[in-house]
Formats: C-alpha cells, sequence, structure tokens
C-alpha cells in the first residue's frame, strides 16, 4: 500500500513538473508574440481569415513567431485538401500556400475539420462574437476543437500582453 502511495505522489509531481515547463515555455512564445505584435499595425485575424477564403474554407488561423519574424497563417480545407494560406500581417494578401500533406499539420487539420463538421457556424462569425463580448481584446489565434461532443472555437485573445482563452460555441 505504501509504495502505490509513493509511485502515485511521484506522478503526480512528475505531472506537476512537466506542467510547469508547458506553461513557462507558451509564456515565453506568448511574450515574443505580445513584442512582436507591440512593433507596428498588423490586420485582424478576421481580415487574415477573409483574406485566406479563396483559397478554401477556413478551419483555424494563429499569428505566431517563427524564425523571429511574425506571421499570420490560415489554415484552409478545399474538396477534402489542406492547406495552409499566409498572409501578409499589413498589407492583408496571400503572400503563399502551402500544401499540407503530413505531420501535426495534417493532424491538427484533420481534427479542427472533425469539429466543423458538426459546426453550424463559421469560425469568423465565432471570431466576431467573441471580440464583441472583449471588445478591448485582439485575437491571436482560432482553433475549433470537440468539448462533450460539441464544437467550440477556442480564441485566443491578447489585451495590453495579456493573453486569455475564451470558448465560443460553433453549433
Amino acid at each position: 500500500m505504501r509504495t502505490i502511495a509513493r509511485l502515485a505522489r511521484i506522478a503526480a509531481l512528475g505531472t506537476l513538473c512537466m506542467t510547469t515547463v508547458a506553461q513557462a515555455q507558451a509564456t515565453k512564445e506568448q511574450q515574443r508574440l505580445a513584442a512582436a505584435l507591440g512593433r507596428g499595425k498588423f490586420i485582424t485575424l478576421g481580415a487574415g481569415i477573409a483574406a485566406a477564403t479563396p483559397s478554401g474554407r477556413p478551419i483555424s488561423s494563429r499569428y505566431e513567431v517563427e524564425n523571429g519574424k511574425l506571421q499570420l497563417s490560415v489554415f484552409v480545407e478545399k474538396g477534402g485538401a489542406f492547406s495552409e494560406v499566409f498572409v501578409d500581417q499589413v498589407t492583408g494578401k496571400v503572400t503563399r500556400i502551402d500544401k499540407i500533406t503530413g505531420g501535426d499539420d495534417l493532424r491538427d487539420a484533420k481534427a479542427q475539420i472533425r469539429a466543423l463538421a458538426k459546426a453550424k457556424s463559421t469560425i469568423a462569425t465565432a471570431l466576431d462574437r467573441a471580440l464583441a463580448a472583449n471588445p478591448e481584446c485582439s485575437a491571436v489565434e482560432i482553433t475549433p476543437v470537440l468539448e462533450g461532443g460539441r464544437p467550440v472555437a477556442e480564441i485566443t485573445l491578447m489585451k495590453q500582453g495579456k493573453f486569455s482563452v475564451v470558448s465560443q460555441p460553433l453549433g
């Protein structure tokens, strides 16, 4: 019995340590993103989604810092195929479209389209609702997920360099 209790404590401590490391890493990524977004003007996430729409059905979007540069990408689906559309964060024009053929991006796109298959509204509509409820915030990411079998959009908002996540029903 003592061995089981000891193993449970060790497992709990390991989980706590992994969670703390993940939170610290997310915070560093968020700090880089807040700094990059604070350096100038940028289009809204909604404008990026609108720019990518001619390339396919938008299924998620995010701002991120990659290789030291701010970028806005939108995952789209068209005819059962997935692409990542890159939108210039200043001009709002599509700069590149990459086919998604494997790896984490394909796994993520398939999960997102499963959530949207049950949705009655678009991610753009969910984004508009979330921003209307949080008028002083900027959206930096939107991802559809299934929560208890129901489709919701998880939306990361930023206000004065601080981040929060809100859920907006899609169904």
